[in-house]
């Protein structure tokens, strides 16, 4: 029997293209029914012209209203709340080097960039489906095994035996 050899997976194949996406002034509170209405943990931030320009999450939305009962808020709108200096992936960016981030990082989404132009969004859990179908049409569990970890030098796995 042949083996069936894999193709990477970037970043491309899984990111979600249909984006809601918040501006900048919105009011929080409005941003919190998008996130709501959506069944979304959080949205990028993009200006008048499309550019990204921040990332509010659920955690941010919480701060808001926090900070909403215990202080007298300056604004409610979005900029003041927001990840202004977001991480974020190219389309050509592979599986294991955005689970690694994922790993690293406390975020629960990546906005995805081609030419400083938001084009998508993946998340936590789009990683693991994608890593799940192909484990699922992959006979050999090990052989997708071996070909994640043959993405990354042996120096740079994110754990290290």
């Amino acid at each position: 029997m042949a083996t069936q050899v894999l193709q990477p997976i970037l970043a491309r194949d899984i990111m979600t293209t249909r984006l809601v996406t918040l501006s900048p002034q919105m009011d929080v509170f409005d941003a919190i029914g998008l996130l709501l209405k959506h069944q979304i943990s959080g949205a990028p931030v993009v200006d008048g012209d499309g550019r990204l320009v921040g990332t509010v999450s659920e955690k941010h939305c919480m701060s808001a209203l926090v900070e909403g009962a215990c202080h007298q808020l300056p604004t409610t709108e979005v900029w003041a709340y927001m990840e202004t200096d977001p991480r974020t992936i190219s389309e050509d960016t592979d599986l294991l080097t955005i689970a690694q981030i994922f790993l690293t990082a406390p975020t629960r989404r990546l906005p995805v960039m081609r030419d400083g132009e938001l084009v998508g969004q993946v998340s936590r859990r789009d990683v693991l489906r994608a890593a799940h179908r192909m484990m699922e049409v992959q006979p050999n569990r090990e052989i997708a095994l071996l070909y994640l970890s043959s993405l990354v030098e042996r120096e740079a796995a994110p754990i290290r035996q």
